[in-house]
Order: structure tokens, then sequence, then C-alpha cells
């Protein structure tokens, strides 16, 4: 059985949580795109069409729950 490989969109304000959970999915072999804050991750969910988003609530610029409505 083959392992699907997922691009992941993490979007925090803290670089180490960006970090850690990062280090994790790619070891397990996916793909990671990161995001600071709440503009920066709306532009990369359009660029990148990610499989899966990690979003943090509490985020400068807009926070995850407007992100999640736009």
């Amino acid at each position: 059985m083959g392992s699907a490989v997922a691009k992941v969109l993490i979007v925090d304000d803290e670089p180490n949580i960006r970090e850690v959970v990062g280090l994790y999915l790619r070891r397990d072999g996916h793909a990671v795109v990161s995001a600071a804050d709440g503009e920066e991750a709306l532009e990369l969910f359009r660029s990148s069409s990610p499989d899966l988003v990690v979003l943090d609530l509490m985020l400068p610029k807009l926070n995850g729950l407007e992100v999640c409505r736009r």
C-alpha cells in the first residue's frame, strides 16, 4: 500500500511552532509551506492549493476565523 503525500500549509505567528510541526510533517514525507500571519496564509492558500491547513486562531493582521471565512 502506497502512502499519499499531502501538501500542508502551517499558519502560526510563533516560529517555533511552525518549525516543530513542519519538522514532523516533513519527516513523514509531506510537503510543507508556512505563513506567519493571516494575509500571508491567504496568499499561500491561493497559490499553493494545500491539501490540509493547520491554522492558529490568534494571528496578526487577519485572525484564523477570518482566514477561514475568506
